[in-house]
């Protein structure tokens, strides 16, 4: 774990999500679902990202634009520098034989990530609208379905199951596939498990998704 200032390579539009490429500088990529937090200048609290991919010399972070904080983030220009710190937290197991990797919304923002070191895996993924699936050319290998069609509707159950979304799916895919492997979310102030501000409820025990998290084994 590192924090450095990092420069702006970039932030690209992917439907309505905000693609921001930054300088790795000697900082490490971490493993598929870790997280990093960004600090945009300004602001007084960083926001965690998952790594969308790492492309030579770059991070890459795909951010939902909804609130102060990511909007800040998806403000920012080539050459604007931010505060990252990372990687942190625990990412997926890569050990399982017939992958399959089930996104919901900005849950496929750790997905190119994980599909490159998973051989490129086949992939369910869940959009609200046509305009959020154009984030799907992310993963141009996956199947993509849109609401009202949810991606419990279209996943097979007899796969090693790796998700990441909403809350309600994530409950939905863990029903039908008790042992998946889900990254939870929750709002984080410091990333390393000072703060508490990420504890949840999984299970009926209390977990703070940034040490123990936030891929988790549902069973």
């Amino acid at each position: 774990m590192r924090r450095e200032r990092r420069s702006i390579v970039a932030v690209e539009w992917v439907g309505p999500y905000a693609l921001l490429r930054v300088t790795r500088g000697s900082l490490d990529r971490g493993g598929p679902g870790q997280f990093f937090m960004l600090e945009a200048p300004g602001r007084v609290l960083p926001r965690p990202m998952s790594l969308c991919f790492a492309p030579r010399g770059e991070l890459a972070f795909l951010i939902d634009a909804i609130g102060p904080g990511t909007c800040a983030l998806a403000e920012l220009e080539p050459g604007d520098e931010l505060a990252v710190l990372g990687p942190l937290g625990n990412g997926f197991r890569l050990d399982v034989r017939k992958p399959l990797l089930v996104g919901g919304g900005i849950g496929i923002a750790p997905f190119p990530y994980l599909s490159e070191a998973l051989d490129r895996p086949p992939a369910v993924l869940g959009f609200r609208s046509e305009h959020h699936a154009e984030a799907a050319a992310l993963l141009p290998h996956a199947e993509v379905v849109i609401d009202p069609v949810l991606v419990t509707d279209a996943m097979p159950t007899d796969r090693d199951v790796l998700a990441c979304g909403p809350e309600p799916m994530l409950e939905a895919v863990r029903a039908l596939v008790p042992d998946a492997q889900l990254a939870w979310e929750a709002p984080m102030a410091c990333g390393y498990g000072a703060c508490y501000g990420c504890v949840v409820d999984v299970d009926g025990a209390r977990r703070r998704l940034c040490v123990e998290g936030p891929v988790l084994c549902s069973s």
